[in-house]
Parts: C-alpha cells; structure tokens; sequence
C-alpha cells in the first residue's frame, strides 16, 4: 500500500478535492491519495508575492501532517517551495512542473506551457530553468483564466486551445498544463490540437509511485541534507 500526500498550493478546498479526485483516477490499486491544503495564505497563488507566500504554508502544513505517508506531491504549478520540502523530509518530493515538464521531455522535442495568468508566467520559467529543462521549452503562453475561474470548463478549454494554439505555432510538439486546476482536460486539448498533452497532477503520481516502488529518496549527500534541529528558532518552527 502506498500512500502519496497531495498538496495543494493555495486554500480552496474545493480545488484541493477536485485535485485529488484526478490524482486518485490515475494512481495504481493499492495506491491511496490524501488531499491536503495549507491553513493559511491566499485562495490562489498567481505571482511572485502569493508563491512565496505558499511556499511556507504548504511546508507547514507537511511538517504539520501527523499520518504517515509514503511520497508528496506538490500541486502549485511553478510554485516555490519543492527544495526547501526535499531538505526537510525523508520521503520523495515530486513536483507537478518538474513532473510533466520531464515526461514531455521523453515524448516531444520541445514543450509548450499553457497556464493562468501573465503574473504566473515568469516564476514558472524560473522553475524550469532551475529543474535543467527550460531550453526545451518553447514557451510559456498564459490563457487569461484566473485560477478561481477555471470552474467554466468549457471557456477553459476555449482559452486553453487558443494558448496552445500559439505555443505549437511557435515550436511546441507536446504541451502541458501549467496548473493543477486544469487536470482532466488534456485529453479534450490533446483531441484540439493533435499534439501529446501532458496533465501536471497525473504526471507526478506516476513518477511519485515509481520512485516509491524503486524505493527511492531525495538523496542527502548534498544540499538537500537535514538542517540542523537543535538550531534556534525566533517565533513558531514550521509544521510545530
């Protein structure tokens, strides 16, 4: 039994279950899903300030989790965070943007980015660049939907299409979906727009279920190893 913690970036808790109820479709029998949603910080995250904001919140809020689990999944499309939550726990981190961004990598030439807003346009760059993939990006197009209003399925899928739309225009073989609110639509885009579309939450659970399998962890013989518990704190530690 495998059990992947599935975190999302912001605290919309119905985004959190719609989130999750994709990454419990995609995950293998035997593998349970867990939503969890930090318990503090804005209700969606779409640029510098709200990410890094998320960014503690959503350390916390794992620190803070008592269950046992086996893998997180971090679901804040180009949020900040992930090398922080290496550093902290012993259990494998997958991030969505890292996730579909590498399984692209295996299907395409070069991959598009279809996202939000323009205010998340530039942290998700920052991402790829820090993962080693943002020379195989053709670009990062924002559809114009705010992530409160991607409950519209229909005019998400519209804008969705005229985002990736322009990012094949301008090289793109494969495309994926910049933010955790449009999993389940890469299959009505793939259908629009002929090329491979990789959905960022199913992406990472089933890299997060192959590396628990393998029985690998974040290795801790560099930057990632564990800071030091006895350091003072000034004020409350995350996740105490």
């Amino acid at each position: 039994m495998t059990t992947l913690l599935v975190v999302n970036c912001n605290t919309t808790r119905a985004m959190t279950e719609a989130i999750a109820a994709v990454a419990a479709g995609a995950a293998s029998p035997g593998t349970t899903v867990v939503g969890l949603t930090p318990s503090w910080g804005p209700a969606s995250a779409e640029g510098y300030f709200e990410s890094y904001a998320t960014a503690l919140a959503v350390l916390d809020a794992v620190l803070a989790h008592r269950d046992p689990y086996d893998a997180v999944i971090m679901a804040g499309y180009g949020e900040h965070g992930r090398e922080g939550l290496r550093q902290a726990i012993d259990v494998p981190v997958v991030d969505i943007t890292e996730a579909s961004a590498f399984l692209a990598c295996l299907v395409a030439h070069r991959f598009g980015v279809v996202t939000t807003v323009a205010t998340a346009v530039p942290g998700i760059e920052d991402s790829l660049r820090t993962a080693g993939v943002l020379g195989r990006c053709a670009g990062v197009a924002a559809a114009d939907v705010a992530v409160l209003d991607i409950g519209d399925v229909a005019e998400t899928a519209r804008a969705l299409e005229s985002a990736g739309a322009r990012l094949v225009a301008a090289g793109a073989d494969a495309l994926v979906l910049g933010c955790a609110g449009f999993a389940g639509l890469d299959v009505e885009l793939e259908r629009r727009l002929g090329v491979p579309v990789l959905d960022s939450v199913t992406s990472a659970v089933r890299l997060a279920e192959s590396l628990v399998a393998l029985g690998k962890t974040t290795s801790t013989a560099g930057p990632y190893r564990r800071p030091d518990p006895a350091k003072a704190w000034v004020g409350r530690r995350p996740g105490a």
